[in-house]
Formats: C-alpha cells, structure tokens, sequence
C-alpha cells in the first residue's frame, strides 16, 4: 500500500512539474501566431526602412515566461527580433486580468484568465492575487532586461527619446486596463515609479474607471475615471483608450488636456468590428492631437496581411490626417499575425504600394509617436 501511495505521490510531482515547465509555453505558441508570407520587399523600401525611426504602441510580450532580452523561437517580439526590424521603441503593455470566454462583444469581468498563468510560470505569489503587484512584476521583468542588454533603454521621459539611436531599442511601460489600480489612485504613484508612462483605462470588461468596448454595460467615464485621467495628465502619462467604449472614447475627448492615443486596433472603414473607431472617432482623435496605432491581426484590419493594414492606415491617414496614425502591433497579445517584429519591412512597402510618399511613410511609421511622446512625456 505504501508503494502505491508514494507512486502515486511520485506521479502528481512528476505532472505538477511538466505543467509548470510545458504548459506555459505551449499556451503562447498556440495563441501568438505567425501566419503566412513571406511577403517580398524591394530595394526602395528596403533602403527606406533602414533610415527610418520605426515606434510600435502596443505589445504585450512582458505577460509570458521568457526574457524580453533573449531570442525567443515563440511569439512575435524580442529584443533581436526588433534590433533586425529597425524598431526604435516598443511600447511593452502589462496584461492583468482578462476574462474567461473573451469575445469582443460582450464580457463580465468576475473571472480571469491571468491567476492560472501568473501560477503556472512561478512569477512571484505576490502577483497571484494583486493586478498592480503583476504590472509591478513586468515592470521588474523588464528592468532586468535592461541591466543585462546595453541595447535596451526604459523611457520615461522626453530627454530618453531624444536620446535614442540605431542599434537601441526604447521600451515605454504600458497598462492594458486600470483596473489594475485596484480603485485607489495611489497605485498610480506606485506604477509611475515603477516606470510606467502610459496607461489603458479599460481592456476587455468595464470597470472601475470607464466601460469597455466589449463590457456588458460599456458605460462612459466614471468619477474615479475621470479623476484618474487627470491625474495620468498631471504626471505626464499617456491616457489610452484603445478598448474602451464609444462613450469612455467621447468622454476623454472632452476632457484631455494632453494627446491620448489608442494603442493599438483599426478603422470600422475597412474592418467593421466591434472595436474599431469610426470616421468621427478619428476626427475626434486628430482634433484632440493623438494618435491611432494600426494593428496587425484580423480583428483590427480584417486580415493577417502588411496590405490590411496599410489599406487601414491609408484610410486613418485620408480622415484624421497624416499626423494622427501610427502603429499598434498588439505583437504578443493573443492574437495571429502575418510577421514578427523582425519583418515589419512588408508594411513600408506595402505603404510604398499604396501609394504613401517617403515622407509620410516616415510619420507614420514612428514620426508621430515620437511627436507625441515628446509632447506628452515628463521632461
């Protein structure tokens, strides 16, 4: 009998330990995707891309369990990965929390997704049960990074986007959702010393500070939310209101006093989902001086393809202007795209093909970013 127990103790350790090992790993190879290509670049835009400052505003490469230093034969984006695509910055969101059967339609947010994962790649028990605690994490993930890589600068203010030069990659901290405040705004200064300079009100359910485009409720602004804005402006943060509702989205426009950007999606144009903006959206946004990050995946251009989303740019570009469009890969996000942050040449020619000039192919591939972080960011 007592053989039997131990072999049976013996095997639970054995299938505790290759969960923990394998499972994580597995979960991002079946959810961050490469798809299709290769997608041939000519000598024009090959010769173009390597002048250009090139900003990214959304990945969420610091939620899974490998360092963002290191080459990685999984997801989409990693330090060498970004060095062979010309990135000069890439925004590094922290994903806290993320609903069970998540759709774009329609989500509680009374379950989570991102317990079981905090548990399965042994990060720090701290996290396990705190959002901010978890951003905190990915915060120290990334510093880290950058004690062991030269090539790897942590902006915080406009001085570090000055400072930046080829061969070194600038990192922004980001929140995807401030329900990671855990509704006191003093996890605010907790996140700003951490490094974090922009912050996403809402992800996939509505909360404490504004509803989401995909909540039950999608409802504007609350009063914290509206104080928590504020509060971001005061200390040079940049609002994001990419996720959140139509009203939240009309909302800050009254309210910003600073740029906000949405980080990451598309236009309802030449991809009509549920989260993307509409023509009087993007007029708003290019009123406000902000900038729309055009993503890479179907969701946000309708097809995992640099055409998609140079036919979204073209269009975001002809409504709000050549001043308030920039990139969003969401790299990393869950999400399935047709090249990694290596292969971001197929999109300046894909833009050469539609037709952009070198000039404004240079602004939207990261002039306005950087435009918008020297406006935003503290000095």
């Amino acid at each position: 009998m007592r053989r039997i127990v131990f072999g049976i103790a013996a095997l639970l350790v054995v299938a505790v330990a290759a969960f923990l090992i394998f499972a994580p790993g597995i979960a991002e190879r079946g959810m961050n995707r490469v798809v299709g290509g290769p997608w041939p670049v000519g000598e024009r835009a090959r010769a173009l891309h390597a002048k250009l400052f090139i900003a990214d505003l959304h990945g969420d490469t610091l939620l899974w369990q490998r360092d963002f230093d290191a080459a990685a034969t999984r997801g989409q984006v990693d330090l060498p990965r970004l060095q062979a695509g010309n990135v000069g910055l890439q925004v590094l969101s922290s994903v806290t929390k993320t609903p069970k059967g998540q759709n774009y339609e329609s989500n509680s947010g009374d379950t989570d997704n991102i317990t079981l994962l905090s548990i399965a790649q042994l990060q720090p028990m701290r996290t396990w049960g705190s959002l901010v605690e978890r951003s905190l994490w990915h915060a120290e993930k990334l510093h880290r990074a950058a004690e062991r890589a030269p090539a790897i600068r942590v902006v915080r203010t406009r001085g570090d986007v000055s400072a930046l030069r080829p061969g070194v990659v600038g990192t922004l901290l980001s929140v995807e959702g401030a329900h990671n405040l855990e509704g006191d705004l003093r996890n605010l200064d907790r996140l700003y010393a951490a490094g974090f300079r922009m912050i996403g009100l809402a992800h996939f359910f509505d909360n404490e500070l504004a509803g989401s485009m995909h909540g039950e409720k999608k409802y504007g602004l609350t009063p914290f939310g509206l104080k928590a804005v504020r509060a971001m402006e005061a200390k040079g943060m940049i609002v994001d209101v990419a996720h959140a509702s139509h009203a939240a989205f009309a909302d800050v426009m009254r309210l910003a006093a600073r740029p906000v950007v949405v980080s990451h999606g598309g236009v309802k144009a030449t991809c009509d989902t549920n989260r993307n903006l509409t023509d009087d959206e993007l007029r708003a946004l290019a009123k406000n001086g902000g900038v729309i990050g055009i993503g890479y995946w179907d969701a946000a251009v309708c097809a995992p393809t640099p055409q998609a989303t140079a036919r979204a740019i073209v269009h975001a570009v002809k409504v709000a202007g050549i001043d308030h469009v920039g990139l969003g890969s969401d790299f990393d996000g869950s999400v399935t795209t047709g090249f990694d942050a290596a292969h971001i040449s197929a999109v300046t020619q894909a833009l050469i093909d539609a037709g952009l000039s070198d000039a404004d192919i240079t602004k939207v591939m990261g002039g306005n970013v950087r435009r918008l972080l020297m406006a935003g960011l503290p000095a």
